[in-house]
């Protein structure tokens, strides 16, 4: 009863406060209701009274933003789940709409999301997450702004809902990870923003981008984008504190040679392999500098001898950091020789015949035929097939006009050529001449 005196005092004093416009004593008198409830372990009444002064006619801003960093502490110290899904609930009604608590109410959101997801319930967790839109706030420290939206991500990833997933994930520019944070610490322009400081489990930029790319490899991994995957690896391999330690950058830099081999031939995937065979700490694992090494080179490679040599290595990398490789590697891998076998085969030959094509592939005519077909679809290289006589050509078509360049750069030759048999002819003679008058 004496608790309830002393509140009925309290709002008493907030209404002649808020009547006569003061704000720090409003602040005060609102603050200390909180506290005295809170005090109390009073939850229902702390949660009606936080709603009631938020609602009082004329309530200043500041004393609303006050109330929510007052009752922020609180959520912790709850005493059961639902105390604290309640609390939580309050102060997110109170915030909705009002830009001077959004930061706020981002933070609310993440720490119900979390309950939610801890329940189970991930679906459920993912579309709390997805109703703020944190790239908005002009007052939240960016790397909490990326941590918010990467969480957003990861819940999705959970849901395997990859479409959104990707369009949230555009959200963070991959650039944003490169920037020096010394640098950016600068005072704000007079009626700029004020950044507040990011809350104090948010991870620094490089842990941030860590976990960035991590989850763009389960994103790619869902439709086996194996140079994308590659390209997530390296940027993780390219952190200064991954280089420094060989226990994290070797299953790193493995699993970067093993995407590069199973990516299918492209400029960007031969920049990727001759950067990767450049770097000096290949040398730490020589079996992969042999591997990379043997599908740059321009020569047929058996198949059943390069399992048998790498067979051990590629299952070994389920024990791995970063687990397997996908249920389909093996096979894209077995078809990546094949393909590098057939652009060797097109460099050496212009004309061959099927049945040759399919020896030097160790396949059947039919699978030859296949495959070759499939690479000519992708544009991977040019080639025609007469069937009937059973010969690949994979001489390029020209053009009518190629043709006519080049009738007319032969016919120019064989005229400078017979100009100067002429002019041989016609010195010999000259010099028979002027032997017989001598």
């Amino acid at each position: 009863m004496e608790g309830d005196g002393k509140l009925e005092a309290l709002l008493n004093v907030e209404k002649q406060m808020r009547q006569t416009g003061d704000v720090a004593g409003t602040r005060k008198a609102a603050t200390d209701i909180l506290e005295l409830c809170f005090e109390a372990r009073r939850w229902k009444t702390l949660n009606e009274q936080i709603v009631l002064l938020s609602k009082r006619r004329g309530q200043l801003k500041q004393v609303v933003q006050a109330m929510v960093q007052q009752a922020m502490p609180y959520i912790d110290q709850t005493p059961d789940v639902d105390t604290k899904i309640e609390l939580i609930k309050t102060l997110n009604n109170v915030s909705a709409g009002k830009i001077y608590v959004e930061i706020e109410r981002a933070r609310l959101v993440k720490k119900l999301a979390k309950i939610k997801e801890e329940q189970g319930l991930i679906a459920e967790a993912a579309d709390l997450m997805q109703e703020v839109a944190v790239e908005t706030f002009g007052a939240m420290a960016k790397t909490e702004k990326i941590a918010f939206i990467l969480e957003q991500v990861r819940l999705c990833l959970d849901r395997k809902d990859y479409v959104r997933a990707q369009i949230l994930s555009r959200k963070i520019n991959p650039r944003v990870f490169e920037a020096d944070p010394s640098k950016e610490k600068k005072k704000p322009k007079e009626g700029e923003n004020v950044v507040e400081e990011p809350a104090a489990d948010i991870p620094s930029l490089l842990e941030l981008k860590q976990i960035y790319y991590q989850l763009m490899i389960r994103y790619y991994s869902h439709s086996n984008d194996y140079l994308e995957i590659c390209r997530c690896y390296k940027s993780i391999y390219e952190i200064p504190s991954m280089k420094e330690d060989p226990a994290q950058w070797i299953p790193v830099l493995r699993k970067i040679c093993w995407y590069l081999v199973l990516s299918p031939h492209d400029p960007m995937q031969s920049s990727l392999h001759n950067s990767t065979l450049e770097d000096k700490n290949l040398s730490e694992i020589p079996h992969f500098r042999l591997l990379l090494k043997q599908l740059i080179t321009m020569e047929v490679i058996q198949w059943i001898a390069l399992w048998n040599t790498f067979k051990d290595e590629f299952e070994n990398e389920k024990n791995m950091p970063g687990g397997t490789l996908g249920d389909e590697a093996a096979d894209d891998l077995k078809l990546r020789v094949i393909e590098h076998n057939i652009l060797v085969i097109s460099k050496y030959y212009s004309r061959i015949t099927l049945k040759r094509l399919a020896d030097l592939l160790c396949l059947s005519i039919q699978d030859a035929e296949k495959h070759l077909s499939e690479m000519v679809v992708t544009k991977a290289l040019v080639a025609k097939i007469d069937r009937p006589m059973g010969i690949v050509c994979f001489q390029p078509a020209k053009d009518s006009n190629d043709i006519l360049n080049s009738w007319a750069s032969n016919l120019e030759k064989l005229l400078d050529l017979v100009e100067k048999s002429c002019h041989q002819i016609h010195k010999e003679t000259m010099v028979h001449k002027a032997a017989l008058k001598a």
